[in-house]
């Protein structure tokens, strides 16, 4: 089986760089997957993308060496199974408040005796190659994501939970389920007991000896986690991108627009 870049970079000592796709084309995949990240989250979670689509996009991806993760949209096992027999290297699920959710998320992500995932990986048998159903038990990571009041009360017992390897925080859920409407929504949170919370999931999951991951929205935030000790940072997504760099181009043409009429004015012309 193909083995897992990320297990690598953090052998290393590293901190992985992740992009997240949330437009459902093959091709759009296709272009961030050429850019440099080491791994590529998709979201079926929030995003515009479908089962159909997600394959597509994972048959796209499959060109470069970027680890390919799926943003599953609940703890559902169909989901789960499903976006592993796709060819998924990495689940991240949402919303787990305890022990017990951890607990499920393991189960689906893991064949038996560890879990009760069902045998069938009709596309991540030819993607992943030979040996799947021994090596994907080693290859394959599992995120929990933190992002209310409860999971970080009961932080301890997630952490804690025996096959998970990480924990993924969700700093826009994370900021409404710890103060509700106090503060505008949005990933680089700068409040001091939101930077706080996110610093105690961090040592909380290195304490128990698993990863931790941050979505962030900037580079220059990014870079700040991986100082505070973040094994994974996920930096804006495609729409964002494509949004930023749209809008800069329109930006930038108006401004030389404005400054040429400037001196065609200025010069008597």
């Amino acid at each position: 089986m193909k083995p897992n870049k990320l297990k690598q970079i953090w052998a290393e000592g590293r901190c992985a760089l992740n992009g997240w796709l949330s437009i459902p084309s093959a091709f759009s995949a296709e272009i961030m997957a050429a850019q440099g990240y080491d791994s590529i989250g998709i979201d079926l979670q929030h995003g515009i993308v479908d089962y159909q689509a997600a394959v597509t996009m994972l048959q796209a991806m499959r060109a470069s060496d970027v680890v390919p993760i799926v943003r599953v949209p609940w703890l559902d096992p169909a989901h789960i199974m499903k976006a592993l027999d796709a060819g998924a290297y990495g689940v991240i699920c949402p919303m787990i408040n305890n022990r017990s959710e951890a607990e499920r998320l393991v189960s689906y992500v893991k064949y038996p005796p560890a879990g009760i995932r069902s045998f069938g990986p009709s596309r991540a048998v030819f993607s992943a190659g030979d040996n799947y159903l021994v090596e994907s038990e080693e290859q394959i990571v599992c995120f929990a994501m933190i992002e209310t009041a409860e999971a970080v009360d009961n932080l301890a017992e997630i952490v804690g939970t025996p096959g998970l390897d990480g924990i993924y925080i969700g700093p826009a859920d994370l900021t409404i389920g710890l103060t509700g409407k106090k503060y505008p929504s949005g990933f680089d949170r700068e409040e001091p007991e939101i930077v706080d919370a996110i610093q105690r999931i961090l040592h909380a999951a290195h304490a128990a000896g698993i990863k931790a991951a941050l979505h962030c929205g900037t580079p220059a935030y990014a870079a700040k986690a991986v100082g505070w000790g973040f094994d994974s940072v996920t930096v804006s997504n495609d729409v964002r991108l494509l949004a930023g760099a749209a809008r800069a181009n329109v930006i930038a043409f108006r401004d030389l627009i404005e400054d040429e009429k400037s001196r065609t004015t200025h010069s008597g012309y």
